[in-house]
């Protein structure tokens, strides 16, 4: 049976006054269970304060809108309380309690991607959340949590019932720790503002993230990137040559996708538009065309440092084959060869559009 690789948008999970959280589900984009891939949105709206909670998964977090706040407790290590914006990427590795608060007017809105192979569900998330009508104590018997944190029953009975929201609540009157700049030293990297990986000119450019700019996406097990490709432009045919997937949502734009798998067989040819993520099995080769407005997507590889080959260009395989093995592997005589090499030779990874 082939499986759907059909990009597919988000279902609302819960949420309220304060914010909503959003899931793909694996029912509906089967590659999620098969590669052991998780993928949620979280969006607060002003004041919104999603509640502190761990994850089954390890995962990068990727800030698509706005700015806002992150409470990360790394295990056995003190609180760090991060401003965050639009741009940044933050790895989570696997036990890490965090929160989430936006106190502007704009919406905030934090994608994540991550791996679900030692996950309770594959191809999902699931949140353990420590406070709120469905925290982990609210399951406890107020003698054990009253033995735990030494307390009254009565003062028990308070701490774990008075909060009655469920994940996301909205606060009033509340004021939370100031987040502290220093604190985002090692824990995130702004991908608009970090330096270029790649930088085509009327090409597209690329921000990789990997162990050596951000260390803890080594505990995560994940690279990423960000890659913004121009008006029309071109992305190179390519394919994860360290048996990656690679996870890929739209974040702004719009444009066409091809996927080839086994046997030469095209297993995907769409449009693909902001707010949709779809997911390349591992090996087959996929390439992308901007519209006119350009085409932008983060992606994360299942693997912390990436390797990719590409198939055309200044650096694709092909150009490193000797002339002979051209022409007999294509069945072409020398000049048709020599034209083809001819072709591509200054533009690499990307390329821009005719002229």
């Amino acid at each position: 049976m082939e499986i759907d690789l059909s990009p597919k948008l988000p279902k609302k999970v819960h949420g309220g006054d304060g914010g909503s959280y959003f899931s793909w589900c694996p029912s509906e984009l089967p590659m999620l269970r098969e590669g052991n891939i998780g993928a949620a949105k979280l969006a607060l709206e002003k004041n919104g304060f999603a509640l502190p909670q761990y994850c089954d998964s390890a995962k990068v977090a990727y800030v698509l809108q706005g700015n806002g706040v992150v409470g990360i407790v790394l295990p056995e290590k003190e609180e760090k309380i991060l401003p965050v914006k639009k741009g940044d990427a933050i790895a989570l590795p696997f036990g890490v309690v965090t929160w989430w608060y936006n106190k502007e007017d704009t919406e905030f809105v934090v994608l994540f991607l991550g791996d679900t192979s030692k996950a309770h569900k594959r191809g999902e998330f699931t949140s353990f959340y420590l406070n709120g009508s469905n925290g982990i104590f609210t399951g406890f018997s107020t003698e054990f949590v009253g033995r735990a944190w030494d307390l009254e029953e009565s003062i028990v009975k308070t701490l774990v019932g008075k909060q009655s929201g469920k994940g996301i609540v909205k606060l009033s009157g509340v004021n939370l720790p100031e987040p502290k700049k220093e604190h985002r030293d090692g824990m995130t990297l702004n991908c608009e503002e970090a330096p270029l990986d790649v930088n085509i000119k009327n090409g597209g450019r690329v921000v990789v993230l990997n162990t050596k700019n951000l260390p803890l996406v080594g505990e995560v097990g994940l690279g990423a990137d960000l890659v913004r490709l121009d008006g029309s432009a071109m992305c190179s045919p390519g394919f994860s040559c360290d048996s990656a997937l690679q996870v890929t949502y739209i974040v702004r734009g719009s444009g066409r996708v091809q996927v080839v798998g086994v046997d030469g067989k095209r297993v995907l040819e769409t449009t693909i538009k902001a707010g949709n993520l779809f997911i390349v099995p591992r090996y087959f080769v996929v390439s992308k065309i901007a519209d006119p407005d350009g085409l932008e997507w983060f992606s994360i590889i299942t693997t912390p440092n990436p390797i990719f080959t590409h198939l055309a260009g200044s650096i694709g395989c092909w150009k490193a084959l000797s002339p002979q093995v051209l022409q007999a592997a294509f069945n072409v005589d020398a000049d048709t060869e020599k034209l083809f090499r001819s072709k591509r030779t200054a533009d690499a990874i990307f390329f821009p559009p005719p002229k």
